[in-house]
């Protein structure tokens, strides 16, 4: 295959490759579209609620059908006060209730395993639709864990110099605006153009955005090693992928606005 003949989908194809090395399973788009039903739905719920009963064995169907729930019907309508809500479900668990033998019992519901990473369920999916209010769009990839979609990975054809990195980032700010939802669960985001790639978190400017450049923790790859390539098999290796969402994320709130007011606005009593 020689460089002008590469294309989207062959680029697509080999980090699909790259990823199922890496322990995830690939889903074809029929496959995920039958496990969704409904195309504005952004969860694998089936694989959310069959990690939910496996990682909590001990409590009671009930309370973990209100996890579920929860999950699914997160409390608010801005995407980053439901992305922090998310994350601490995420990493916190879910608190939960139920009636115990001496009266109500208060429990934990868990959706990760973050200690053993490769025994959750690994999912890439390819051109997942994503339809919401009416719009339809439809990112590269879509990395899930246990029904999660945690990863979004936007990617453009090496060979067209106009389809750069920094396109790929402006194509999933653009997503974010116009299918919210899927992002409410967002973890890491990544534009690569096949070769080249950046990583960031949600709410990243493209300066924020960075080259990952290890794949062993070590040593930095050679540059003769695709950044594609590195970032896939070092960071979106699952154990490093959870251990940065768990550990290393943090959620900063914008400082409230001070409102100046000019003196002749306050009552102020006479002297």
């Amino acid at each position: 295959m020689t460089k002008n003949k590469i294309t989207e989908d062959e680029v697509e194809q080999v980090a699909i490759e790259l990823l199922e090395e890496q322990g995830y399973i690939y889903l074809t788009p029929e496959e995920w579209e039958i496990e969704r039903g409904d195309l504005s739905n952004v969860l694998l719920k089936d694989r959310l609620k069959s990690a939910i009963d496996t990682l909590n064995p001990s409590i009671p169907e009930e309370a973990k059908e209100q996890a579920l729930r929860e999950v699914s019907n997160l409390p608010s309508q801005n995407l980053v006060e439901n992305n922090e809500a998310f994350h601490r479900m995420l990493t916190d668990g879910i608190d939960v209730e139920y009636m115990g033998d001496d009266g109500i019992k208060g429990d934990k519901v868990w959706l990760i395993d973050f200690k053993e990473p490769t025994e959750n369920d690994l999912v890439v999916c390819n051109q997942f639709t994503v339809i919401q209010n009416s719009t339809n769009k439809r990112p590269d990839l879509v990395l899930f864990v246990n029904g999660l979609p945690l990863v979004v990975i936007e990617l453009k054809n090496p060979t067209d110099e106009n389809a750069t990195v920094k396109k790929a980032y402006t194509q999933l700010q653009n997503y974010k605006n116009a299918i919210t939802n899927l992002f409410y669960y967002n973890g890491i985001l990544l534009a690569s153009d096949g070769l080249d790639a950046k990583v960031g978190s949600l709410t990243a400017g493209w300066t924020r955005f960075m080259v990952w450049k290890t794949r062993d923790g070590a040593k930095e790859d050679k540059v003769t090693i695709p950044q594609m390539q590195t970032v896939i098999q070092g960071m979106l290796r699952p154990d490093v992928l959870l251990d940065l969402i768990k550990q290393f994320t943090v959620l900063r709130k914008p400082k409230k606005k001070i409102q100046r007011l000019n003196l002749q606005q306050l009552k102020l009593p006479r002297r």
